[in-house]
């Protein structure tokens, strides 16, 4: 299995209306934080969750999250950008 890419070091605020959403562990998606199927091959996929009611959620873009989808600050714990 590879290891997820850091997409970004800061989570992306998103207005959620209820439904079903696909989060990206990969970080290789290019319609970051969600899917778009750019796992394929990587041996990690995308985490399903579902919304019952409107909301605004922050989701982690650094992949390294201890509470996916939600970002929880492990960002600014990473070593720097190389």
């Amino acid at each position: 299995m590879s290891e997820p890419v850091i997409a970004d070091r800061k989570p992306a605020i998103v207005d959620l209306p209820p439904g079903v959403y696909w989060w990206c562990r990969c970080g290789r998606s290019r319609k970051q934080p969600f899917c778009d199927g750019s796992h394929e091959g990587t041996g990690i996929e995308p985490l399903q969750f579902t919304v019952d009611a409107p909301t605004t959620m922050a989701l982690c873009c650094c992949k390294h999250t201890g509470h996916p989808p939600k970002c929880d600050g492990t960002h600014s714990t990473l070593p720097p950008a190389e």
